[in-house]
């Protein structure tokens, strides 16, 4: 058994992509028994890269048990009725039509056990859109984040997932809560919008607005948060690599010049100054960072006392100092790959808990947690053969290498 404040847990996911597998990740951090709950085909994300899992897969299932059930048979009916009445907790992200026709809801789940933890993370919280289904990209858009976001003039998402990872989040503070709660079926039937969750991510920014129509009559909003204040950003060196610079006061600014050896212009003095003037300052800022290898430029700064960091690929990330010293990334197989994870950054917190365990093959578990469930062997054997559970194949390949894939296509 593991150790961590929730040890002792099971955890019931029906999750795809990121949101509740998030969620449940953070959960199997502090301690909790997972079991992932896959229809035969398997979830989204293990078929994305060459047919086979891709990183969401491999960064936000790790150490859980994969249970591959058929839930729309009778007999994968079964074995899931039987699961949730000894679970504690079920986190789920399917579309609200779907969970109804799978028997996902609070009211069927709580009526199997009336103690139950059930947490949905949909598209909308309550409201006219409640019943459709939206993704990290609908919540952006629908709450101002990818207007302002035009890297070729046309609307874009950032990149990452983060509401979908904000959701988990808010997902799994939420089902701690409940756990300390007095466990009444409003606290225990949580529901966590990735619309509403987009609208607070997003409070700062629409408060900013409002504070600007008031003051200037007009709804103002910065190209983005960095360019508000020149100076602020990434620029590239002379040999070709990239520097971030943080500059929000005036004596940042004094740090600055003096670390590249610019003369103090008194009219550049003050960050109202320095606004006016934005261009002037970006092509100060631009051709004094070009005129300078990175490593110099990184040695003046740091005497300078100037806040920066250079702006890293992917395949550079782990291999910084920082990300080296002490235990925050973990080394696991899979697959026949090698892979490196960072941990959760919650420390002594988490105690033990964070196991190099790789993430389960699809239906690696399912005649385990059968059997946990009272099924005989000849039952287990039964449920499977009808197809109503799978079971893992441990000598299938995960990815189709290069020449492969030009056959099978």
């Amino acid at each position: 058994m593991k150790n961590g404040i929730l040890a002792g847990k099971t955890v019931i996911e029906l999750g795809s992509m990121i949101a509740a597998p998030f969620a449940t990740h953070l959960l199997n951090q502090l301690g909790a028994d997972v079991i992932k709950i896959e229809p035969p085909v398997g979830e989204t994300t293990r078929r994305l890269v060459r047919g086979g899992p891709s990183g969401s897969y491999l960064a936000f299932n790790r150490g859980k048990r994969s249970l591959c059930l058929d839930v729309t048979s009778d007999e994968g009916q079964a074995a899931f009725r039987k699961l949730i009445a000894s679970a504690d907790i079920v986190v789920q992200n399917l579309s609200p039509s779907a969970a109804r026709k799978l028997g996902v809801t609070f009211e069927a789940c709580n009526a199997i056990n009336p103690d139950i933890i059930f947490c949905h993370i949909k598209g909308y919280g309550a409201g006219p859109l409640e019943e459709q289904v939206a993704s990290n990209p609908i919540a952006e858009a629908a709450t101002g984040v990818m207007y302002y976001n035009r890297p070729d003039g046309r609307p874009a998402r950032l990149g990452p997932s983060y509401h979908d990872q904000f959701a988990g989040c808010y997902a799994a503070i939420a089902v701690l809560s409940a756990l300390m709660s007095d466990r009444t079926e409003e606290r225990r039937n949580i529901e966590i919008g990735l619309y509403e969750t987009g609208l607070h991510i997003a409070a700062r920014d629409l408060l900013g607005v409002q504070l600007k129509t008031q003051l200037l009559g007009r709804p103002e909003q910065e190209p983005s948060a960095e360019f508000s204040i020149p100076g602020y950003g990434a620029y590239e060196t002379r040999d070709g690599r990239w520097i971030y610079l943080v500059m929000l006061t005036d004596d940042h600014w004094r740090k600055f010049c003096a670390a590249v050896n610019l003369a103090a212009d008194p009219e550049l003095a003050t960050l109202r100054q320095r606004r006016s003037r934005r261009p002037d300052v970006e092509a100060i800022v631009t051709g004094a960072v070009a005129n300078v290898d990175f490593d110099d430029l990184v040695a003046r700064l740091d005497a300078g006392g100037v806040g920066h960091t250079e702006v890293l690929p992917l395949d550079r990330v782990l291999d910084a100092p920082q990300a080296k010293s002490g235990q925050k990334v973990s080394d696991f197989g899979f697959g026949g790959y090698a892979f490196q994870t960072p941990e959760l950054p919650l420390g002594s917190l988490l105690g033990p808990v964070a196991e190099t365990l790789p993430p389960p093959l699809l239906g690696e578990h399912s005649a385990q947690i059968l059997r946990e469930l009272g099924y005989s062997e000849s039952q287990v054997s039964d449920v499977v053969g009808h197809g109503a559970a799978v079971v893992s194949d441990p000598d299938a390949q995960l990815w189709a290498k290069p020449r492969e894939r030009a056959t099978i296509d």
